[in-house]
């Protein structure tokens, strides 16, 4: 009977209904799933035996299972969550290298070296006074050791992190590859093309917040990665990216061995970091060799008070070498050159004071130290903006594509009352036909 294929197919047409709103209910947590609904159609039956040529009425199917997309949102969501992406991983390295030079005490152990020269100044020949300057410049050559070694490890964490980041990269680009594969052969409008439509978006998003790269789609629906125009993934192919540090702690990024510039992402940030980090490094190597300098010719250029000529008071030239070597304080070279031993006269003490206090290392310290801040201040602003530019986009993009348990609730009573009914035709379809052999008997 007719009527019992109907009920028939409407029972099952509600039932992959409710299936799909009961997925829909259950993944409204999931940011990577996109919201399912099913679409039907009429079927009809034509040319049956015993009747004239047309059409039957013959129930309903489901035609496709569909999946809430917008192209605009998941890109406009992808773009600005790479773009903040790059923001966070360059600010976690400038705030690493504040805290690196800080932390370190280097700027407090060269105010404290300036302050034990000027006690020394009341009482040039006193052991004590001269001993407290010896050990204050051991302290600050230790605090330049201390503030170079943390941000080595600052630089070592950056590149740990890129190398991780880029073998990262190599895994989600064959995944995505497999699953560009996957598509190819997946029944249109089926539930696992939707299962593997929802796997492909995923990716793109940790691919894209790591690269910044842009992506397409063929006409199967198989998306496309292109790093600065240079595909990594196409089809069922992935290419293989590599990051190479630089001399000035930047990385070079490339794709099948044919470097590329990328446009945002974690890793381009984490690139911009090694170099501020490599470059407050610098700035603090140019520092302990100026300051070393500095002593070593105030040294130079006196007597010590037994009447010898002033030894160098450090040795090494960068952060992390610097030492103090000075025998003791009575090598401390307090009075000018040809001076006799015992002299009173601070004229080459003062010339080294006056040295530190005239945009000597604290002041130059102090300015290392507030242009990291203010990079850090800026670019935290400019990470805030576009986190709220990222916010946006994908609450937009959750609202195109996420699931409201409002509507999915409606949902489940109406598909619940279609199943009842068309359980109620194939009942009402059996009564019938037991009523028509009990009328033959």
């Amino acid at each position: 009977m007719a009527m019992l294929q109907i009920g028939k197919s409407g029972v099952m047409t509600a039932r992959a209904a409710l299936d799909t709103t009961a997925q829909n209910i259950a993944n409204a947590g999931n940011e990577d799933y996109a919201r399912r609904s099913v679409t039907v159609e009429e079927v009809a039956t034509s040319g049956q035996i015993g009747r004239q040529g047309g059409s039957a009425l013959a129930g309903v199917r489901v035609a496709e299972i569909s999946r809430s997309t917008s192209i605009f949102l998941q890109s406009e969501a992808r773009r600005s969550a790479a773009d903040l992406a790059r923001a966070d991983a360059e600010l976690v390295g400038l705030r690493n290298a504040e805290t690196a030079v800080e932390q370190s005490g280097l700027y407090a152990s060269i105010v404290d070296f300036e302050a034990a020269l000027s006690r020394l100044a009341t009482d040039p020949l006193g052991g004590a006074l001269r001993n407290a300057v010896v050990e204050e410049a051991r302290r600050v050559a230790q605090t330049f050791q201390v503030a170079d070694n943390s941000l080595g490890i600052a630089e070592a964490e950056i590149r740990f992190e890129t190398e991780g980041a880029a073998t990262l990269v190599n895994v989600l680009a064959a995944d995505l590859a497999r699953t560009n594969t996957g598509i190819a052969r997946a029944l249109p409008g089926s539930s696992n093309m939707a299962v593997l439509l929802d796997q492909r978006d995923a990716l793109l998003q940790d691919l894209t917040g790591l690269t910044g790269g842009a992506s397409s789609f063929d006409s199967l629906g198989r998306a496309i990665v292109r790093l600065d125009g240079r595909e990594l993934v196409a089809g069922s192919q992935a290419f293989a990216f590599t990051a190479t540090e630089q001399a000035d702690g930047s990385f070079a990024f490339a794709v099948d061995g044919a470097g590329v510039a990328l446009a945002s992402g974690t890793l381009l940030g984490r690139s911009q970091a090694g170099a501020a980090v490599n470059a407050a490094r610098a700035g603090l190597d140019a520092l302990a060799s100026g300051f070393a300098t500095l002593a070593n010719d105030a040294q130079a250029s006196g007597t010590a008070r037994d009447g010898s000529p002033g030894a160098p008071m450090f040795s090494g030239s960068t952060a992390g070498t610097i030492t103090m070597v000075l025998a003791n304080g009575d090598a401390l070279a307090t009075a000018p050159a040809g001076a006799a031993a015992g002299s009173r006269d601070i004229g080459n003490l003062q010339a080294l004071r006056d040295a530190l206090a005239n945009g000597g290392p604290a002041a130059q310290t102090d300015a290392l130290l507030y242009g990291l801040s203010s990079a850090i201040s800026t670019r935290s602003a400019t990470r805030d903006a576009l986190r709220t530019i990222a916010d946006t986009a994908q609450t937009a993009l959750s609202a195109e594509t996420g699931v409201d348990l409002d509507q999915e609730a409606a949902n489940l009573v109406r598909l619940q009352q279609a199943f009842e009914a068309n359980g109620r035709v194939i009942q009402v379809a059996a009564d019938i036909f037991d009523t028509l052999l009990g009328m033959g008997r």
